[in-house]
């Protein structure tokens, strides 16, 4: 709905109400004890401070004992004391609830009554668990709640660690005549440990209209080059220039397309960013027009811990600018990361992302050229010998914030300033692709993020569907998650079954990590390779119809993966199914996340178009060629038809 221009206000003694639409929406505000309601039609939809659980610390100058915790051998001081803020809402009618990634869990939230709380706190997690409530590389405190005739959001706005409760119950509700029906309810409870209450609730109605309310608060989905919609090839690492050029002529070699070839941190002299090793790499400007001569990028890495070098012109740099952040007695923070102790740049101040920006420009980025793109990785940040593995809540940042007011918030600022940057670079002419593990609400403005360091097994296949799933309900439409799995060896069956899968995802890279095998497409022999060439080929036949649905995306904020439910609001049967989706409007996609499967579950909404009756098993071409690779997947229609 758009904002009003008439509010009508009416005022009684125990509460005040304004309401709009010719009075079709209220909002009613309760004075004692406090509470808001949300009323459409003289319905309630939503009341805030339900429970009662409105809770708010006020900063305040600490006397002579400093507030302070410890988390193992970690001590956290509390500069202002503690400054917690929380509330609870109670969404009526409703009883599936979906959004608050990143996590590895399914699709529909779970009531939290029999464990631990939803957290919203970017971490570095290595081969993270499976079904966990625990927080990830990114946060976005959306939820998305779902009914037959509506769907409605709660955005929280704040980027410290950020606790959510959901409950689900039934409460009787009185109607005519004194009877009372039973409905279903959701109790969510938002506990933050900094900042200020700052909650929008997006009242839909339908899907769509939600994802446009989201795009126009926190901005629309960036639409990305052609290239990057493409088959990217990555590797930690590829040793040389030579190891790069083989690599790009073996996928010429074998007919299969790609667009990206990627760069760990091992192409860099010492894991200085914006430095190339000059035995390995003597001539990057040289790699880069021999890619783009077949019309083909190179990314490569730049995180944002700085090696502290005296010796090296770009610490100082940032050192005599200012630009990293501090600890609590003033002086430069410094952690351990990849180039051993470093300082962390500083992108909540807007001259550090200026210049950060400026480190791009092909005057000052030695052998870049307009061809090379960027990827943000570490940015949670992380923090090797850190709390958790990332930086001290009293860290000081820009303004004398703690780093536990806007922790979140790093790995976004850092997109930003290097998004920035590449559009700089090409005087604004050129849509940029940066890749980033950590992010926030409204990183799809900036481009495309992933499920970070995933496993190579048949279980982290199956759980990156609802992972993007959950991310696409949140805003961040331009998502993936790395093919094969970035740790350990993948079995050729479950390489195929990623690729195959890979290919129906927004983002598609394949990765490994050095201490796996080698993993090009054409390693594991002609049956395999055949098969990955398919998929591939297929991708690059899609790829009209996958930017059009990203052309969507930015202009109304409709994702291009979209659960069932989106595209049949009104089938219950699809409230929770996560492990197939919608593509557009136009594609369902149920990946193979079995290991050896004969037969698939598909269920086919009412609305859907089936020419036999339901329940019959029909064998339908799989997205390879199933001449090659015979699987002969069948598929069980079952639903509503």
């Amino acid at each position: 709905d758009q904002i009003p221009r008439y509010i009508d206000i009416r005022q009684s003694k125990d509460s005040v109400t304004l309401s709009w639409s010719s009075g079709r929406h209220q909002v009613c505000v309760w004075h004692f004890p406090f509470r808001l309601e949300i009323l459409c039609e003289d319905k309630v939809m939503v009341t805030f401070n339900s429970k009662g659980k409105l809770w708010l610390e006020t900063l305040r100058d600490p006397p002579g004992l400093l507030w302070k915790e410890t988390f193992r051998q970690f001590v956290d001081i509390k500069a202002n004391g503690p400054s917690s803020i929380g509330s609870d809402l109670c969404l009526h009618g409703f009883s599936h609830v979906y959004g608050l990634p990143e996590h590895a869990d399914g699709l529909q939230l779970r009531d939290t009554r029999d464990g631990e709380p939803y957290r919203l706190y970017n971490l570095d997690v290595f081969a993270y668990d499976l079904y966990s409530r625990l927080g990830l590389y990114g946060s976005v405190p959306l939820l998305v709640a779902h009914k037959p005739d509506r769907t409605l959001g709660v955005f929280w706005l704040n980027s410290s660690e950020t606790f959510v409760n959901s409950t689900f119950n039934m409460a009787g509700v009185r109607r005519s005549f004194g009877r009372r029906r039973v409905e279903p309810q959701t109790d969510v409870h938002w506990l933050s440990e900094s900042g200020v209450i700052d909650c929008v609730v997006l009242l839909g109605p339908s899907p769509q209209q939600l994802f446009t309310q989201y795009a126009q608060l926190t901005g629309y989905q960036a639409l990305p080059p052609l290239f990057a919609l493409g088959y990217h090839q990555c590797r930690w690492n590829y040793d040389d220039e030579a190891d790069v050029k083989a690599v790009d002529a073996g996928f010429d070699r074998h007919g299969i397309p790609y667009d990206v070839i990627w760069l760990d941190i091992e192409h860099t002299d010492g894991k200085r960013y914006f430095t190339w090793d000059a035995a390995l790499f003597p001539e990057p400007a040289g790699l880069q027009r021999h890619l783009e001569e077949k019309k083909r990028k190179l990314v490569v890495i730049s995180d944002p811990h700085i090696k502290v070098d005296p010796d090296w012109s770009l610490y100082c740099e940032a050192r005599d600018g200012r630009h990293f952040v501090k600890n609590r007695q003033g002086q430069i923070y410094q952690g351990s990361c990849w180039p051993g102790e470093s300082s962390y740049l500083d992108f909540s101040s807007s001259d550090t992302r200026a210049w950060y920006s400026r480190c791009f420009g092909l005057d000052k980025y030695k052998g870049s050229t307009p061809s090379l793109f960027v990827w943000n990785d570490m940015n949670e940040p992380s923090v090797f010998d850190g709390p958790e593995q990332t930086m001290p809540k009293d860290a000081v940042h820009y303004g004398g914030w703690e780093h536990r007011e806007l922790h979140n918030l790093y790995g976004f600022y850092q997109h930003m300033a290097t998004v920035e940057g590449l559009i700089t670079r090409s005087g604004g002419l050129e849509r940029p692709f940066v890749l980033s593990r950590s992010f926030f609400a409204g990183s799809q403005r900036l481009g495309a993020i992933w499920t970070g360091d995933n496993v190579a097994s048949w279980e982290y296949l199956r759980i990156s569907i609802p992972m993007l799933l959950s991310l696409s309900v949140a805003g961040i439409a331009f998502c993936g998650a790395d093919v094969g799995g970035f740790v350990q060896d993948p079995e050729p069956e479950l390489l195929v079954r990623w690729y195959q899968a890979g290919a129906l995802q927004p983002f598609f890279r394949g990765h490994s990590a050095k201490e796996t095998k080698r993993r090009e497409p054409w390693l594991f022999g002609e049956e395999v390779t055949a098969v990955i060439r398919t998929v591939i080929q297929q991708r690059y036949c899609l790829l009209p119809y996958w930017y059009t649905v990203f052309h969507q995306a930015h202009t109304s904020g409709l994702p291009p993966l979209r659960p069932l439910w989106v595209e049949f609001p009104r089938e219950q049967s699809t409230f929770t199914v996560d492990n197939q989706y919608m593509i557009g409007g136009a594609l369902l996609a149920c990946p193979v996340t079995e290991a050896g499967v004969q037969e698939v579950r598909v269920l086919i909404p009412e609305s859907g178009e089936v020419n036999q009756p339901p329940g019959n098993i029909y064998t339908f071409q799989c997205l390879h060629d199933t001449r090659r690779c015979g699987c002969g997947i069948k598929v069980s229609v079952s639903g509503l038809v």
